[in-house]
């Protein structure tokens, strides 16, 4: 089931994801070896399950729930 999230809450929250991504992923060295080395998949899998600003990522993903 949703929760609701206030949507001053929900905008707040995708502002510090966006600037989280910009700061850290894009041109993200580990990420653009991996994709070169293994494939798109693998990059991503190590993204999600490896890297700690990943896991950031999880959790605004769980505040916006």
């Amino acid at each position: 089931m949703w929760k609701l999230v206030k949507p001053s809450v929900r905008k707040e929250v995708i502002h510090q994801l966006e600037s989280l991504l910009a700061e850290y992923c894009d041109g993200c060295f580990v990420h653009r070896q991996l994709k070169k080395e293994g494939g798109r998949r693998q990059a991503h899998r190590f993204c999600i399950s490896q890297c700690t600003v990943g896991g950031k990522i999880k959790e605004f993903g769980k505040k916006l729930e």
